[in-house]
């Protein structure tokens, strides 16, 4: 796994690439993920990492799907795996590409590698982590799980209601893990 170190170091690369509030939302989602992997005993380290690199595909520049894609060959092309496969399903709470909300802007080629690779891939609490504060960071902070969505669905048009389910479903999940609200540990 990637040091914290370098995994910062990567992230500021892509900001002078492509500078963006994605930054600092990347930084939300590590922060949080840190925090709540805190609270459940885990690997806190591993957590802000994957956190900190779920969206350095954004490094190309602005794209939708194609920061999915670009970040997942990005990291393996690294050797890093773990990272890679966060920055692929940090999109797919609900493991269906035809979930993605943004336009699908690669080629059908890439489409069918993602979905493979997506098919085959056993989510583990790390990938429902990140998921989970992806749906609750914004660049200014944590907000409410709703707020966020809402937010996703205002700028796209849409959010298909499996997917706000499984997010909803992904808070209580932590929360019962941690045996805490949210919103007690992520002030």
């Amino acid at each position: 796994m990637i040091s914290r170190e370098k995994a910062e170091v990567l992230l500021e690369e892509a900001k002078k690439l492509n500078p963006g509030p994605w930054y600092n939302h990347s930084k939300v989602v590590a922060k949080c993920a840190e925090s709540i992997a805190c609270q459940m005993g885990v690997d806190y380290e591993k957590a802000y990492v994957l956190g900190l690199l779920h969206d350095i595909g954004r490094r190309f520049g602005v794209t939708h799907l194609a920061h999915v894609y670009d970040g997942y060959e990005f990291l393996l092309a690294l050797g890093e795996v773990e990272c890679a496969k966060i920055a692929l399903t940090h999109s797919f709470a609900v493991q269906d590409i035809s979930t993605y909300i943004g336009r699908i802007d690669i080629s059908q080629e890439k489409v069918e590698t993602l979905e493979t690779v997506l098919t085959n891939t056993n989510y583990d609490d790390y990938d429902r982590l990140i998921q989970l504060c992806d749906a609750i960071s914004m660049a200014e902070g944590v907000v409410d799980i709703e707020v966020r969505m809402r937010d996703v669905e205002k700028r796209y048009g849409q959010y298909p209601q499996a997917k706000w389910d499984k997010h909803i479903e992904l808070k209580v999940y932590f929360e019962d893990k941690i045996g805490k609200k949210l919103e007690e540990i992520l002030k």
